[in-house]
């Protein structure tokens, strides 16, 4: 019985199997009656018959005469042979043995006994007797006639009492069945349909975010057991998805503050890639939002010392005091803002919340380094431990720094390489131009003057003088050459401006436009290479301006190929016989500047007429930072 109260299965299944029993036991009953009601009818028409046979008899009898004739005694043989036969068949036993009736056996006992022992006597003497025989034969025969009346009766009766019954025990069944449907719907509608509804009701609530809805269920069986889980789990659920809400606004104001942040950095970094060696003044305000922001600070910017390994503390934010390589007094970039003269006065009016104090913060220390290189060291001080993400901000935060250092770095190692690579550049061309010219004048002096020692005729040292005046005028002019030169290479960076301020005045210089093609990809030659080859084209329009007498000219510059072309062409005179001349003075020297930078230089007339300067070359591209180094 526990099972059944605590298991709305077990009763629904014990309610079928009970239903199901009783409609199996009334089906067997009602087979059991069929079954025992066989024969009924059989054994009614029997005994009508042994009725029908004993009044034939009878009627016989009451036909013949006194005395025996041969037809009446073989007529009632032959009937007194048939209601025996018909006495003693089987077809008079109501049904199975184990269904027949005690009391009509006894009754057919008693027929059997009274037709063997009073009629057939009876009959007998009367076939061979007088009137008073016949008359008691007949008068036997009719109190035969009632008992098998009787007999008849009786099968009657019983085989009406089983029909009864079978009808009672079909209402009895049904009228059971009926009780145990209505009490299985009324079970099933109040431990299953009604929890159903409210689980349906409360898994609606659910998937409309109502956790507040419980069902209440007080039942020891799986629905009850169901509905206490199901209350349980929406209390769980309620209180998750408060929890989960919480962290979503939590995370989306984390989110908020990292965008903000991810904002301030890059913002912060474009003021690092360019702002110059003015660390503290790019770095520092980035650095401030960043502690106003995640509520850390102060934050510290160390940097090693590559002589002795040491750490020189060079950005403090809320410092108290200016640090001592500071440059520029008029910046306040890492200054406490009680510290900052601009600040100051508003803060007599203003709440100011200091940052935390050394003894109440703890560090954080990322490394600055780019790639193997550790470059210094960034200190954060806070009261809450920064979360995961936060912390990954502050890598980030970490690597700029790193590579804006590492850039600003290089960016200052290049441009001193450059300072002495233009001051090799100009004392290697005073040394290859000037330098000769004055040693050239110098030796001429010493020579004029042994002249003069030995008082030799003014007409040789007429040819000496002359030599000198050559001289200073060519050192003279090589002087201003270079002058135009550097000061070409200097103004703007680059080799297409010099060109272009080279052409525009030899433009001016020969009467007419020189056309210019340059098609070189940028920062492709080196400060060596852009000099050789300013000064070549000087050159090359120098001999077109004194000694072409053109009326066209153009420079070309391309790049195919990693290989460099420059062409100097005009539509002047041409060379005498179409080869290089080997002793003009500023030939030799645009070939010692092709030889410098590893280029093949010609000269050759043009078939269109005039002549052609053709210098290839593969530049050396100087980088500014090497491959793989970051």
């Amino acid at each position: 019985m526990k099972i059944l109260r605590h298991s709305l299965v077990a009763r629904i299944v014990a309610f079928l199997l009970v239903i199901s029993g009783m409609a199996i036991v009334s089906i067997g009953l009602t087979m059991l009656i069929a079954q025992s009601s066989r024969g009924d009818a059989t054994a009614i028409n029997v005994a009508g018959s042994l009725r029908l046979n004993s009044a034939q008899i009878a009627r016989v009898l009451q036909r013949s005469t006194a005395g025996e004739t041969v037809e009446t005694v073989r007529e009632v043989n032959r009937l007194m042979t048939r209601l025996t036969a018909r006495l003693e068949s089987s077809q008079l036993e109501q049904g199975h043995h184990y269904t027949r009736s005690g009391q009509l056996s006894e009754q057919l006992s008693v027929l059997k006994t009274q037709w063997y022992q009073e009629i057939t006597p009876t009959l007998k003497q009367a076939l061979h007797g007088d009137t008073l025989d016949i008359e008691a034969a007949s008068t036997a025969l009719n109190g035969f006639i009632d008992d098998i009346d009787h007999f008849v009766s009786s099968l009657e009766k019983s085989t009406e009492a089983k029909i009864r019954l079978l009808g009672a025990m079909q209402i009895l069944f049904l009228v059971l069945i009926g009780i145990l449907l209505l009490i299985a719907l009324y079970d099933i509608r109040h431990n299953l349909v009604t929890p159903l509804r409210q689980l349906m009701v409360l898994s609606r609530e659910a998937g409309r975010r109502n956790f507040r809805y419980r069902s209440h269920f007080t039942g020891q069986d799986e629905l009850g057991q169901l509905g206490r889980t199901f209350d349980k789990m929406a209390a769980e659920l309620s209180k998750s998805y408060s929890e989960l809400e919480a962290r979503i606004s939590h995370k989306q104001k984390e989110l908020t503050r990292h965008n903000r942040a991810l904002h301030i950095i890059h913002n912060g970094s474009r003021a690092l890639y360019g702002g110059g060696n003015d660390l503290c003044g790019s770095a520092a305000p980035m650095l401030r939002e960043l502690e106003a922001l995640f509520n850390i600070g102060p934050m510290v910017l160390s940097l090693n010392n590559e002589h002795d390994g040491s750490d020189m503390e060079i950005l403090a934010t809320h410092s108290p005091d200016r640090p001592r390589y500071c440059r520029d007094l008029d910046c306040f970039a890492c200054l406490d803002d009680a510290q900052d003269p601009r600040v100051a006065p508003r803060l007599s009016h203003e709440q100011h919340t200091p940052p935390l104090s050394k003894s109440d913060a703890q560090t954080l220390v990322l490394p600055v380094a780019v790639g193997d290189l550790t470059l210094g060291y960034l200190t954060i001080g806070y009261g809450t431990p920064p979360s995961t993400s936060t912390h990954q901000l502050l890598n980030t935060l970490a690597n700029h720094l790193a590579t804006a250092i590492y850039l600003q770095q290089r960016i200052e190692e290049q441009q001193q390489l450059s300072l002495i690579k233009e001051r090799t550049i100009i004392a290697r061309e005073l040394h290859d131009s000037l330098a000769q010219s004055l040693s050239y004048l110098k030796m001429q002096v010493a020579r004029l003057e042994r002249m003069q020692e030995k008082q030799l005729p003014m007409e040789q040292q007429q040819g000496v003088i002359n030599d000198l005046r050559e001289g200073l005028s060519s050192a003279y002019r090589q002087l201003r050459e270079l002058l135009n030169t550097f000061r070409l290479s200097l103004d703007k960076p680059g080799l297409q401006p010099a060109l272009q301020q080279t052409v525009d005045e030899f433009s001016q210089r020969l009467g007419f436009p020189v056309a210019l093609t340059y098609q070189v990809p940028p920062h492709l030659l080196s400060a060596n290479e852009e000099v050789h080859l300013l000064q070549i084209v000087r050159e090359a329009l120098a001999n077109t301006l004194k000694h072409a007498h053109a009326h066209w000219a153009q420079v070309s510059f391309t790049f195919q190929q990693a290989k460099l072309y420059l062409a100097v062409e005009d539509d002047g005179v041409g060379l005498a016989d179409d080869q290089s001349p080997p002793m003009h003075y500023g030939l030799i020297i645009m070939r010692d500047r092709a030889r410098n930078i590893n280029a093949t230089l010609n000269f050759k007339n043009r078939s269109e007429g005039g002549t052609g300067v053709y210098l290839v070359f593969i530049p050396q591209t100087d980088r500014l930072i090497e491959e793989g180094s970051i």
